[in-house]
């Protein structure tokens, strides 16, 4: 239940050999004619380690969400700083090929979908749902976007960011049918709400469900350009 504790662990024996490596070790491989990258391979080998514990421990969490969701947080946490901060090459083992097994993959995507709609109902029933942040704004708030709209995209936004590290296109075309349906769901909610609001067609709520769906369409117009 502390996956963090051993993705940690791993990072900082990265980060702190990371010098030893590069002042020592890489140029006596220079020196014998090796194309090896001492630092590379030392986070390599270190990583194969992570995905033996992995493979070990997911089977025990895949019907616990709680537990399964934490552990693909820490696992996404852990490849950013992976990449980001010590320069891991795309091309080498990773823990996102383990996320991409099939048994894991189709969890992964039931717990998202899960507690995406959970998100959606809960930011729905808000009273601030219809609201614009930045309705004192005048300069900012020209789309008098409601907050409900807003928060929708940013959760679209966020399962992007979370899965487009997998290593196949498959694999995210399966996420980006989940985001489709989720737009769909969103969409008849809008209605559902508007079919309420249809006989005060000037009322306050009638004009955020349009601004809301102007807001949708103009960002998703935005991401077409997204490959």
């Amino acid at each position: 239940n502390k996956p963090e504790w051993y993705l940690t662990q791993v990072l900082m024996w990265i980060g702190n050999h990371a010098k030893f490596l590069d002042d020592k070790i890489q140029p006596i491989l220079d020196k014998a004619g090796s194309s090896v990258n001492a630092g590379l391979e030392f986070s390599r080998a270190l990583v194969m380690l992570i995905l033996e514990k992995l493979a070990a421990d997911i089977p025990c969490l895949l019907y616990d969400d709680t537990l399964f969701c934490h552990l693909v947080d820490e696992v996404l946490l852990f490849e950013r700083e992976l990449y980001s901060v010590h320069g891991y090459l795309s091309s080498l083992p990773s823990c996102m090929h383990i996320l991409s097994e099939e048994s894991c993959f189709q969890r992964w995507l039931t717990v998202e979908k899960k507690f995406a709609l959970q998100k959606m109902d809960s930011m729905l029933s808000s009273e601030a749902a219809w609201i614009s942040q930045y309705k004192d704004i005048t300069d900012v708030d020209e789309m008098k976007v409601p907050d409900c709209a807003e928060t929708f995209m940013t959760l679209l936004l966020v399962i992007t960011d979370r899965y487009k590290n997998l290593p196949t296109a498959s694999r995210k075309l399966q996420f980006l049918g989940l985001q489709k349906e989720l737009v769909d769901d969103f969409r008849i909610r809008l209605t559902q709400v508007m079919k309420e609001e249809t006989r005060a067609s000037l009322g306050f709520r009638y004009c955020a469900i349009l601004n809301a769906v102007n807001y949708i369409a103009t960002v998703l117009s935005d991401w077409a350009d997204n490959v």
